[in-house]
């Protein structure tokens, strides 16, 4: 009898914080993989506006009706982490063409780091191409109403 794989895909980001536009790629995902594993990205190098704790909670919140999804931080190369959890599949949205040429980027080096990692891209949804974390971020400094852009799951935390 031939077992089955379990396809599990590794949803990297900052999530800082996490967006309509993120909340629609996940669920638009969840059907092509047995499990996604959401993580965000402990990087010392870039200065987070909301603490990691705070964006590993908003994104369970968004998430936590979903047992095919695990929320989880890393600090080191996500194809090692994908090789520590399994994952032979890398999720990545893209808004624009300029998204694109960077990601295309980052999969063709993840792709000569571990050749078994395959980078799967998605397209946003049309009405969420202009949502990303720095406008979110920006109008949150700014005292602006970020409920539509964000989970309506955790619009009432802010």
């Amino acid at each position: 009898m031939e077992t089955h794989t379990p396809k599990i895909a590794v949803f990297p980001g900052s999530f800082d914080p996490i967006t309509v536009g993120h909340e629609s790629i996940i669920n638009r995902a969840l059907p092509l993989f047995d499990k996604i594993i959401i993580v965000v990205a402990a990087n010392a190098d870039k200065k987070s506006t909301f603490p990691i704790e705070k964006r590993l909670h908003w994104i369970w919140e968004a998430v936590k009706e979903n047992p095919k999804i695990e929320v989880t931080s890393y600090e080191h190369l996500t194809v090692d982490f994908c090789k520590e959890v399994g994952a032979k599949y890398i999720l990545r949205g893209l808004r624009t063409s300029a998204d694109f040429e960077f990601e295309r980027s980052i999969g063709q080096t993840n792709k000569m780091l571990n050749s078994e990692i395959e980078t799967v891209f998605m397209l946003t949804l049309p009405e969420h191409s202009f949502i990303n974390s720095s406008v979110v971020r920006d109008v949150f400094k700014h005292k602006g109403d970020i409920a539509p852009f964000i989970p309506k799951s955790i619009s009432h935390e802010f």
